[in-house]
């Protein structure tokens, strides 16, 4: 499976659930696939979705399903101690490990060659980090939430992107949008 096809297989469990989505082509494809109010989609920022999302775990109460890449959290690994140390029950981090910077070009990751992101997560202070075949997302993400625990959730996958259009909202309109839905 690519990314969008998980993407697609998850949509229904990420309904109405708070979304903070990896920049460029991964939130291209989420909004084409399911578009909610509830996500809130990264247009610019590379690195920084793990970042917002566990920012806005630790201010509220809600569930909070930030949809990350190998790319971009090998590019904040500041991050990956940063939620081991301070991960709220409320918070899951879903690494789409597909071994490539797929909004570039897919040009390779290391965690496409010999880095082991669940390793660096485990060694980071992340209690709760499972590693998952594409094909298991969307009952490993059910599970996640019905643990209510903070979890790293490393999701293998094959690298390739979906031809989808180009988010046309303008971004002050996807914040106001994000932030009716946290409040609600």
């Amino acid at each position: 499976m690519i990314r969008s096809e998980i993407l697609r297989d998850i949509a229904p469990i990420l309904r109405d659930q708070l979304v903070v989505c990896n920049i460029g082509i991964p939130s291209q494809e989420l909004h084409a696939i399911d578009d909610q109010p509830s996500n809130f989609y990264m247009l610019g920022t590379m690195g920084l979705a793990s970042s917002i999302g566990l920012g806005l775990a630790l201010s509220q109460p809600k569930p909070v399903i930030v949809i990350d890449g190998d790319g971009s959290v090998l590019t904040n690994l500041g991050t990956l101690p940063t939620i081991g140390n301070n991960c709220p029950d409320n918070y899951i981090l879903m690494i789409i490990d597909n071994g490539s910077y797929g909004s570039t070009g897919d040009q390779p990751t290391y965690a496409g060659m010999k880095t082991d992101l669940a390793a660096m997560a485990r060694a980071a202070g992340c209690d709760n980090v499972v590693e998952v075949q594409d094909k298991d997302t969307g009952d490993a993400l059910q599970a996640a939430l019905d643990s209510g625990k903070g979890t790293v959730m490393v999701v293998k996958c094959d690298s390739g992107n979906a031809k989808m259009p180009v988010i046309t909202m303008d971004p002050v309109v996807i914040k106001h949008r994000f932030m009716e839905a946290v409040k609600a």
